[in-house]
């Protein structure tokens, strides 16, 4: 950890205070290219924009897919305030970023929440293997 990704692991923590003062959950990002230069930064707003999916880490993921060649979005380093989510992990890895640095683990962040009543989702599958494989096959290669 040098002292630029601490500088920059300050700055998401400042966002994530910013996110909560504005009533939305305390997390924020920024995205730093190679230079140093801070490209773009973001917090959570799944509340105030009633979307559960805009996560600062995955808009700024989205963001990198759009504005950014994969050799850049390779150079870059995302700075986050918690560890990524597995939906936002999943859209960073499609973007291609270089690197993420993040200030709380997900133990860490799960510690400082109150005990979950529900017992989430349940998953079923997989299923029909020879029917859902046909749009997918060859698809990645």
């Amino acid at each position: 950890m040098t002292d630029q990704d601490e500088k920059f692991l300050r700055r998401a923590i400042e966002l994530a205070a910013k996110s909560r003062a504005d009533g939305d959950p305390p997390f924020g990002s920024l995205l730093v290219g190679p230079d140093g230069a801070v490209l773009v930064e973001d917090h959570n707003t799944t509340i105030s924009q009633a979307d559960i999916s805009l996560h600062p880490e995955l808009k700024l993921a989205v963001w990198a897919a759009r504005e950014l060649t994969p050799a850049a979005a390779a150079e870059t380093t995302m700075y986050t305030s918690c560890q990524p989510c597995g939906m936002c992990q999943g859209a960073i890895d499609r973007s291609g970023l270089g690197r993420v640095v993040f200030a709380l683990s997900n133990e860490q962040i799960t510690a400082l929440k109150p005990p979950v009543s529900s017992p989430g989702v349940r998953l079923e599958g997989p299923a029909l293997f020879d029917e859902a494989r046909v749009p997918v096959e060859g698809y990645y290669t």
